[in-house]
């Protein structure tokens, strides 16, 4: 039987395992994929000696700690600078291991369709593992953006710089931060009163399905839509590597 599975700390809203246990059942393959929380990343290389793994998926907070243990990484993921997808490969006997990045082809594909002519500027929500795909894919398509953290960074907002004006010219805010997954309660501090009818606000977060963050912005009138499509996406792209 072969063995997938996702590392990262917290796994309680993850659906992963869900998903691809459930396509293993239905296409009767003798694989099973399971959770792996690891409270440090160190614990990673005894993880993969331990058990023999056939796929891995990465997510928060280890989606770039996890690279410096890797034997190699794609041409893609190198250049985001992240990695959610481990692939492993035996070569004369030994294990070896590559990361990719498919959380940015999820990203731009269910991104893409939700765009108007008038979305030609974007926000960015936290500047961790996830926010480099989404950078890469907005830079991909040429759409201008800023990060918005917590701490002051040159060419930076922090969430007290974010004004009425940058609000209403900047159509387009993505929360690429872990705020507001189950089963906290919680959203990025942006001034939601700005936002109106010609916003389009993206969560990574698709567990809930509508976040406090989506629902602030649907309130105001703005359109809406969770991760859960870039999670399909990534899922799929991840299972034809994992089969390459």
């Amino acid at each position: 039987m072969k063995q997938f599975g996702i590392i990262g700390f917290p796994l309680s809203s993850s659906f992963s395992r869900n998903h691809f246990n459930e396509k293993f059942e239905a296409e009767k393959i003798d694989a099973r994929y399971d959770l792996f929380p690891l409270e440090n990343i160190e614990l990673f290389p005894s993880l993969i000696t331990e058990k023999s793994f056939s796929g891995m998926n990465v997510t928060i907070p280890y989606k770039q700690a996890v690279m410096k243990y890797l034997d190699g990484l794609d041409e893609t993921a190198s250049e985001i600078g992240a990695v959610n997808v481990i692939q492993f490969k035996r070569e004369n006997g030994n294990q070896k291991t590559k990361g990719y990045n498919t959380d940015a082809i999820g990203f731009e594909n269910s991104l893409l369709p939700l765009l108007q002519a008038h979305h030609t500027k974007a926000l960015v929500l936290g500047t961790g593992g996830a926010s480099k795909a989404v950078a890469y894919i907005l830079r991909k398509n040429n759409i201008p953006f800023t990060f918005v953290s917590r701490t002051k960074k040159e060419g930076q907002y922090t969430y007290e710089d974010l004004t009425r004006e940058i609000m209403e010219s900047t159509p387009i805010i993505i929360n690429s931060t872990p705020l507001g997954m189950y089963p906290v309660d919680s959203c990025p501090d942006i001034p939601y009163q700005y936002i109106g009818k010609q916003h389009l606000l993206y969560d990574l977060v698709y567990n809930p399905a509508k976040t406090v963050f989506l629902a602030n912005g649907e309130k105001q009138g703005a359109a809406i839509k969770n991760g859960l499509d870039m999670l399909y996406g990534q899922a799929k792209a991840a299972w034809a590597i994992w089969n390459a």
